[in-house]
């Protein structure tokens, strides 16, 4: 499928940026700007099917989204950078785009969802009212970092949601919860970032397993999922080595 897509500057390092659930590749500005501003990247962005200014899809598999970012996105660029979903569609189609670096925000690796059991089937069995609770606990958790985003950051994250296909979600959470990543080497050099969030997204005992699988595993502290918008400094620093 056919994707938008948008490159900024010129610098001789070429990275490109997936972004997560519900955000599109304007979202990533705030982390842009700072890597624009040392002119050593060249920055491409994709709208992942559903999301943004690309069109609107009968399915949303990872599979799917993989295969689009195969499709869309140069191959064997510097790097190439995953938040939530879109690292849980990076993995995905990593070996294909063979990238120098894969960097990995808060990947949906393996979300803490009941899977199994009685308890998984009653929390499947009323999806809009499980995973909506869950997602309104995570929405309490980061209202207070979210009031201190720029108004210009409010209003991409808006307009985001707005052009957003909502009914993609569900789906989406039911395909990361029952297709974990399984424990292995990675197919390409990469760098995982989690935040205090993280263990929603990736628990603590696989990323120890991947760590020693050779994954490189960093923490930021004292930042919630959307580490790239509550500190793009601090998560720019965190990555500016591997980028």
């Amino acid at each position: 499928m056919r994707l938008t897509t948008s490159t900024t500057g010129s610098g001789p390092r070429h990275v490109a940026l997936v972004h997560g659930l519900g955000g599109n590749g304007a979202t990533w500005a705030p982390l842009i700007e700072r890597m624009i501003a040392t002119n050593r990247y060249t920055v491409t962005t994709v709208d992942l099917r559903g999301h943004g200014s690309s069109d609107r899809a009968p399915s949303y598999a990872l599979d799917e989204l993989a295969d689009d970012l195969v499709e869309n996105l140069p191959h064997g660029l510097d790097s190439v950078v995953g938040h939530s979903l879109g690292g849980s569609v990076l993995v995905r189609a990593v070996g294909r785009l063979a990238p120098a670096r894969a960097i990995y925000l808060d990947p949906g690796f393996h979300l803490t969802l009941p899977t199994t059991g009685l308890r998984g089937r009653l929390f499947w069995a009323a999806p809009l009212v499980t995973l909506g609770f869950a997602q309104l606990r995570q929405a309490r958790k980061s209202a207070a970092a979210k009031a201190l985003y720029t108004p210009a950051v409010r209003e991409s994250i808006a307009r985001a949601q707005r052009e957003f296909d909502g009914s993609m979600a569900i789906g989406v959470f039911r395909d990361v919860a029952f297709h974990p990543i399984a424990p292995a080497a990675p197919e390409v050099p990469s760098t995982i970032v989690l935040s205090d969030d993280s263990p929603a997204v990736l628990p603590d005992t696989l990323a120890a397993e991947l760590e020693g699988l050779g994954w490189d595993i960093r923490r930021l502290p004292r930042v919630h999922h959307d580490m790239q918008l509550e500190n793009p400094d601090g998560t720019f620093h965190m990555i500016e080595d591997v980028l």
